[in-house]
């Protein structure tokens, strides 16, 4: 069976950076499972492994606009420390959610504090980064009623949501 919309696919993969250092992998856990044409995944990933079937192996390289968008520096802002009340020690790393230039929801990123000031950033980590995967595709399955209607695949027992 091809890989196509609708389909839940398990893949194995690990993702490196251009330097080679590896971001993240399937490697000694359990296969990666998504349902394709779902947007899931990011879209040169999912691009790549339309019409793939089990056994296939690839490697493919995602240029940001096809996986987490360019870095902005729009996304960059400096708070007053005032703005995070109810939190009492503020750490670089920690997330938040806040609202985005668009209205919706975002997550923003610590970067910085300096006195009253928190330098807090909305560029997903991996904005501005060539991704580069490699990939072996484990199983192809038809998605039940369920998992179409919910838009994800889910695991075993049942969906966790």
């Amino acid at each position: 069976m091809q890989i196509a919309a609708n389909k839940a696919v398990s893949i194995d993969y690990t993702l490196t950076n251009d330097a080679g250092e590896v971001i993240d992998s399937s490697a000694g856990g359990a296969p990666l499972v998504y349902l394709h044409g779902a947007r899931n995944i990011i879209a040169g990933l999912e691009k790549a492994l339309e019409g793939k079937q089990v056994g296939d192996e690839l490697e493919v390289a995602v240029e940001p606009e096809e996986a987490y968008g360019e870095y902005s520096a729009e996304l960059v802002a400096v708070l007053n420390r005032s703005m995070f009340e109810g939190v009492e020690e503020l750490e670089i790393g920690m997330q938040f959610h806040a609202s985005g230039p668009d209205g919706g929801m975002q997550i923003v990123t610590i970067r910085d504090l300096e006195g009253d000031d928190v330098t807090v950033d909305g560029n997903h980590p991996l904005a501005g980064q060539r991704l580069n995967f490699k990939v072996k595709v484990v199983a192809v399955r038809e998605a039940n009623a369920e998992e179409l209607a919910h838009g994800h695949i889910h695991g075993e027992g049942g969906h966790h949501h």
